[in-house]
């Protein structure tokens, strides 16, 4: 993940401060515990200023609404009780090449400032500190303790510290070549770790394009470049320092990142807010994406490698009780040939009263025949017994199994693009695995005491996927349990068609049909191919899809999110490879 540098960070703030001053502070919600939102409203626009301390991700920019879910965490309302309804009159850094922001807040515009909150954008130190106009701490997003750091400890009441001064040489506009080249060249070394060891302020990744757009090679030693390639790298150093000088900069993408200064441009972007907040979106939820998906995936394979075996052993038990019948009748041959047991048998071969084939039936010779009898008959109430037990137990532990099963494919399912490229794509997808952890607390699977669960009334996310058929029908795709239940009994018409993959683990597929509406052939089946593709099953060749009526669904009482059964169905065979082919159809949420 890149982080944000100086010259990043300068070029934000330079544009925050030419859109978003003076703003009055309207609210502030925290959506999670690295994240603040602020709301700001000037007299043209209210946006949301974001400013994140992660560890890998701290920035700050114009980002998102927050959503709806409740804020509960405390720093927030600290921050809203201090700040709320003051002015932001200021976004000033506290020193040169200093990557710590001071936001100063006052009653109006040109008065002073009442409250200072610094946001110090500076890798896995990040942080944001609110202090009173005497720079006494109020609070802080990472209290630090005397025994965390003895340098620099950060707790409510103490006088606000600046983090330590930068030691190393700042890049100067004044700056001649020859001195610059002296400084860099004086121990040889590859040009790119000899800029950052000469000079603060730089950036792996600023230097990076600043060499690329120079035509050097990083790794190139400062003892073999010629003239001209000091000079060309010299012109950029100085476009470098222009841009941070005059305030001028070109954000865009580049094929690894993002550029303020426009070089290794692939693709131009409106605003720097825009750049950044896009590309920390979707970093962080990647990050989150994949860290909670495999936590799920773990639980549920620890989880149904539990219950399996719990109903291998079961299973075990149903077949030893399967000889019930068998002891049975062995006690009665022997109640019919009594006369034909010996004191001391230890076996006795009897013929069967069906097939007069021998039957040996073990005997113990300490007892006689009819005590013998009796041991064969109690043995066969056990098992019978048994079976009785097993059969219920059986049958809970194969729902749960299915229910889990189910879960589980929806968690593969999740982040493939066409190419079937199993990683996070969208921040749907991080909502849809979101609101499985959610479905696994409520049914009892998972427990997180630091899980800030939302409101039980939420209804689940709509956010399906989304299809034209040929003829241009609207097709929805749950990606989760409680989305396959929405979408079923609540979103669903009654002209609608209901699509699943036969008996495997999927998704709930609606083709949605006005009345009078008829789907041709090569719309039934392209649903087929989605129901496929949307199912354990999608690496097959060919998947029995079944469709019926919204009528003929049902949800069993008490079955857990996901399950439904149905009736008059018909089957068809789905071609899940299809539907990669055809991806032109998906609209995108």
């Amino acid at each position: 993940m890149q982080p944000v540098d100086f010259t990043t960070l300068t070029a934000a703030c330079s544009e925050i401060r030419a859109n978003w001053l003076p703003s009055r502070l309207e609210q502030v919600y925290q959506r999670d515990r690295y994240t603040l939102a602020m709301a700001l409203r000037t007299l043209k626009q209210r946006d949301w200023l974001e400013i994140s301390w992660h560890p890998q991700a701290a920035h700050i920019c114009i980002g998102d609404p927050p959503p709806r879910s409740p804020d509960t965490f405390t720093f927030s309302q600290q921050l809203i009780h201090q700040l709320g309804g003051l002015a932001l009159v200021a976004i000033e850094a506290i020193a040169p090449w200093e990557r710590v922001i001071d936001l100063q807040f006052a009653r109006r515009p040109g008065e002073s400032a009442l409250y200072h909150v610094y946001a110090e954008i500076m890798g896995k130190y990040s942080n944001v500190i609110l202090t009173d106009a005497s720079n006494i701490i109020i609070t802080a997003a990472h209290q630090v303790s005397q025994q965390q750091s003895s340098v620099r400890p950060i707790q409510t009441g103490q006088p606000y510290e600046t983090p330590p001064k930068l030691t190393g040489t700042v890049p100067s506009l004044s700056e001649s070549q020859e001195r610059w080249q002296e400084r860099v060249s004086l121990v040889p070394g590859a040009i790119k770790r000899q800029l950052l060891k000469s000079y603060s302020g730089l950036s792996a990744a600023l230097l990076e394009l600043m060499l690329l757009e120079a035509n050097i090679a990083p790794e190139t030693s400062t003892d073999i470049l010629n003239p001209n390639d000091w000079q060309r790298l010299f012109e950029r150093w100085q476009e470098w320092l222009q841009a941070l000088d005059s305030s001028k900069f070109q954000p865009a993408w580049t094929k690894d990142g993002y550029t303020v200064i426009g070089w290794g441009a692939v693709e131009n972007v409106k605003d720097i807010q825009e750049l950044l907040n896009r590309y920390y979106s979707n970093q962080i939820n990647e990050q989150l994406f994949s860290q909670l998906r495999h936590q799920l995936s773990q639980k549920l394979n620890n989880i149904l490698a539990k219950l399996r075996n719990k109903a291998q052993t079961f299973k075990t038990r149903l077949q030893q009780s399967d000889k019930a019948d068998e002891y049975r009748q062995k006690a009665d041959l022997l109640m019919a040939h009594l006369q034909n047991w010996e004191p001391g048998m230890k076996e006795i071969i009897l013929s069967d009263f069906d097939t007069n084939l021998p039957v040996a039936i073990a005997l113990q010779p300490d007892k006689n025949a009819v005590q013998n009898a009796q041991s064969l008959y109690k043995q066969h109430q056990k098992l019978k017994r048994a079976r009785a037990a097993v059969e219920p137990l059986l049958l809970e532990v194969q729902t749960e199994i299915e229910y889990l099963e189910q879960v589980e494919a929806a968690i593969s399912l999740m982040g493939y693009a066409y190419a079937q490229i199993d990683t996070y794509q969208t921040a749907e997808d991080l909502r849809a695995l979101e609101e499985i952890r959610e479905e696994l607390i409520g049914q009892k699977y998972l427990e997180d005491p630091e899980y800030r669960s939302r409101s039980a009334n939420e209804a689940p996310s709509t956010n399906f996927h989304r299809y034209l058929t040929p003829s241009g029908f609207e097709v929805l795709i749950g990606r989760n349990n409680r989305q396959n239940d929405q979408l079923t009994f609540r979103v669903a018409g009654d002209y609608d068609l209901w699509f699943h993959a036969q008996e495997i683990p999927g998704s709930h597929v609606l083709l949605r049909l006005e009345p009078r509406a008829v789907a041709e052939e090569a719309d039934l089946q392209f649903v087929a191919n989605l129901a496929a593709y949307y199912s354990r099953a999608r690496q097959s060749e060919q998947v029995p899809v079944v469709y019926t009526q919204l009528k003929h669904v049902y949800k069993p009482k008490g079955a857990k999110p996901g399950i439904a059964i149905y009736k008059q169905e018909t089957i068809l065979w789905g071609k899940p490879q299809l539907t990669i082919q055809n991806s032109k159809f998906k609209i995108q949420n």
